[in-house]
């Protein structure tokens, strides 16, 4: 297992603006692509955003417009930035890298903590 770090949560008013990252060793080396998922309290697990090897990107319906996913190959960092920012995007965030595009086994032997996300009204 290695360890990816999650960082960029933190507290901001409706309307907002916050940039996730996840640095992940070896990310770009092993052809990876990332998820980002959130989870708030007292909820499933979501989906909010992928991107593959080849920089396809998609997004669920809830963050479509507001979220944009990007990678720096160069820094093995993948960010999620996060626009128009409501109260109901509050949330646990974490990201896994994942073998679309054609990534190696080793895309699947990361793991972190996450970063949270707080939106006031």
């Amino acid at each position: 297992q290695v360890q990816l770090v999650e960082s960029g949560g933190g507290s901001v008013q409706a309307g907002g603006s916050l940039t996730l990252s996840c640095t992940a060793p070896g990310f770009t080396s092993n052809n990876c692509g990332m998820d980002w998922f959130r989870q708030a309290a007292g909820n499933q697990r979501e989906l909010i955003s992928s991107i593959s090897s080849l920089d396809i990107t998609t997004y669920a319906d809830s963050v479509k417009g507001r979220f944009t996913i990007s990678k720096d190959k160069a820094k093995d960092t993948v960010y999620l930035q996060m626009n128009s920012l409501k109260p109901e995007d509050t949330a646990m965030y974490s990201c896994k890298p994942t073998v679309w595009g054609g990534g190696s086994q080793a895309c699947t032997h990361y793991w972190g903590q996450g970063t949270q996300v707080t939106v006031s009204s």
